[in-house]
């Protein structure tokens, strides 16, 4: 494998896949507060191991026309507005990591099945 992961980053893998799939499950069931009010917390905790909390905390901080609305949205999923949250949520998450896309498709195009069809 081109890359190697230390133990820190698996476990951010992990907490973040937990998180995507909490996520996805709180959206089929009709929105369910708790699913993604826990969602949340797992892919920010995910997001702070697999990038640590110095870098997380740099991304946040630099770019403030994403990061208000990201976590706006995630104090409106935990005070019971879910729909509202996590339309605000998305809105943060790809003006925050908009930048991030193009090194993702690289890296997502290494990925023996998922490359071809990229």
């Amino acid at each position: 494998m081109a890359y190697e992961l230390s133990e820190q980053k698996k476990v951010g893998i992990g907490l973040l896949g937990f998180g995507i799939f909490f996520t996805f499950l709180g959206a089929v069931l009709f929105f369910d507060k708790g699913l993604l009010a826990l969602a949340n917390i797992f892919c920010l905790s995910g997001l702070a191991f697999l990038l640590g909390w110095g870098s997380l905390w740099q991304i946040f901080k630099s770019n403030y026309k994403g990061s208000i609305p990201f976590f706006v949205g995630m104090f409106l999923v935990f005070v019971r507005w879910p729909i509202v949250g996590i339309i605000v949520q998305i809105y943060g998450s790809v003006v925050l990591f908009g930048g991030f896309w193009s090194s993702a498709k690289v890296f997502l195009r290494q990925i023996p099945v998922l490359g071809w069809f990229l």
